[in-house]
Parts: C-alpha cells; structure tokens; sequence
C-alpha cells in the first residue's frame, strides 16, 4: 500500500492541526495504521497507532489526552488530530501502515509503508 501524508504546517502553541494519511493501492482495511515522527538528528518517535478496523488505539504518553488517532477505511485514510501542540510538538509526522498482528504497534521496523512526511512547526 502507498501512503501519502498531508495537513502539516505552522501553528501557534496551543493550536491544533490535523494530518491525513490517504492510502492507495491496496484496501486500507487489511492494514493496522500508525504515526511516527522524527525531529532532524533524532531517532524517529512513535506517537499514535490504530487497528485496522479501528476498535482499539494506543498512544506515546507524549501526547496522550492531547492527540487522536482515528480513520476512515471508506475514505482509504487515518487522520491524527492534534490539539494543545507544544513547541516541542515540532517535527515531520510520517504515516505508517502495516499487515499481521497489531503487536509491538510503536515499533518502527515493523512497519512495512511509509508516508513522505509532512512538517510540523509549533511556535511558541
């Protein structure tokens, strides 16, 4: 599956944004979903992961209570909705889906697709 992740930009700490994660190429229900992002010269950070039908999500305790994980498999697409973002909220958010099991769901290596990115700026 192909994923193209989109909804990035600059935002004034304590706003909010949404990114969308749109897939192609395959069915988007026979996939597990999940955002990671990466601040430059920093390993890349689990933040949000979701089953493939939507029935059970987990998050970073970075963001819990503050981001939302949730898709649209007839939209082909998994959302995260930030609010409350923090300066140090700032980093690319990538897309990522997977088959199989929903284990080791924060796992990078475990994900098979990967989205371009898309930047996040939070000004504080």
């Amino acid at each position: 599956v192909q994923l193209q992740a989109s909804g990035g930009g600059l935002v004034q700490a304590g706003g909010s944004l949404r990114l969308s994660c749109v897939a192609s190429g395959r069915p988007f229900n026979l996939y597990h979903a999940a955002w990671f992002r990466q601040i430059p010269g920093e390993d890349r950070e689990f933040i949000a992961a979701i089953t493939w039908s939507g029935s059970a999500t987990d998050y970073a305790d970075s963001v819990k209570g503050r981001f939302t994980i949730s898709r649209d498999n007839a939209k082909n697409t998994a959302y995260l909705q930030m609010n409350s973002l923090k300066a140090e909220d700032t980093a690319v958010y990538f897309c990522a889906a997977r088959g199989g099991s929903y284990s080791n769901y924060e796992i990078e290596s475990r994900y098979s697709s990967w989205g371009q990115g898309t930047l996040v700026t939070v000004s504080s």
